[in-house]
């Protein structure tokens, strides 16, 4: 024994903060994911439609929504 006294509240504290961690972990890398499948588009011999810009964007941007990290299907962009 380390001699820490610790509360039940805060044994809750800490959990509830890793399982968002691991959600917010989730949800990045499934919008890793989603801007690899369009990376070609950045490729220096192909020249990007403002729609897929938008899209990328929008893909970056997800961890500013408001219902991060608990996003629902219709909480993502759509790809053009």
């Amino acid at each position: 024994e380390d001699g820490v006294v610790t509360t039940k509240a805060e044994h809750e504290t800490a959990h509830t903060a890793s399982l968002v961690a691991a959600k917010e972990a989730s949800v990045r890398t499934d919008r890793d994911q989603r801007i690899a499948l369009t990376d070609w588009t950045a490729l220096s011999d192909v020249t990007m439609t403002a729609e897929m810009a938008t899209y990328r964007q929008a893909l970056r941007d997800i961890t500013a929504h408001e219902s991060f990290p608990n996003l629902q299907d219709s909480d993502w962009p759509v790809s053009p």
